[in-house]
């Protein structure tokens, strides 16, 4: 039987600490960049159908709850729930041809691995603001 010498055999071990040590904050940063991206579908696909449930409504007390609920499913559609109530700014009143602007806005908390003290969460603010115009041909309320 002969003995390794030398080298012999280090190249596997060498090869598998720098692929783990390559690997690991790769997949982090990967899943943080899903995580983000996530929410970025989620905050737009939710300021596009708030806008849309709010001019479809027949009065503006209605519109501000069928909003929060259209926002609130569209957010549930990416896995994100417990989001503030969509920003709604309505100057025409749900008038024909006026322009209504909803803006939804999200924080994402990155996982810390333990690498900082546990106070401190890396967070990343997201926001869609999305301007729907209420039907021209609406009937005047």
């Amino acid at each position: 039987m002969r003995r390794p010498q030398g080298e012999d055999g280090n190249a596997l071990v060498e090869f598998t600490y720098l692929a783990v040590l390559l690997m690991v904050p790769l997949v982090y940063v990967l899943l943080s960049v899903f995580q983000v991206q996530r929410a970025a579908f989620g905050v737009t696909e939710a300021a596009r159908q708030a806008g849309r449930a709010y001019v479809r409504a027949p009065d503006s007390a209605a519109a501000a709850e069928r909003a929060r609920l259209a926002s609130d499913l569209a957010l549930a559609d990416q896995g994100l729930s417990g989001a503030a109530a969509p920003e709604i700014l309505d100057p025409t009143g749900l008038a024909p041809g006026g322009q209504v602007v909803v803006t939804v806005r999200w924080t994402v908390t990155l996982p810390v691995l333990g690498l900082l003290p546990d106070r401190i969460e890396p967070r990343i603010p997201v926001s869609a603001r999305h301007v729907e115009v209420v039907d021209a041909f609406r009937a005047a309320r």
